[in-house]
């Protein structure tokens, strides 16, 4: 662990926290992007319409 710990020498906690959870943050928004855009059920179930999407499983 103190491995780890040494990184705080080189970057400030106040610039890699929030570098860091910024990156995860946008890797979680192209994710989810990804999802919405290359998918049929994905969108609808945002909607609301969770009946498209348990006949689209049922069918599909």
């Amino acid at each position: 662990m103190a491995n780890q710990a040494r990184i705080w020498t080189v970057v400030k906690p106040t610039v890699g926290l929030p570098l860091f959870l910024g990156s995860v943050t946008v890797i979680a928004i192209l994710v989810h992007f990804a999802v919405l855009t290359h998918t049929a059920w994905f969108p609808k179930y945002w909607n609301g319409k969770a009946a498209a999407i348990e006949s689209s499983v049922k069918t599909g």
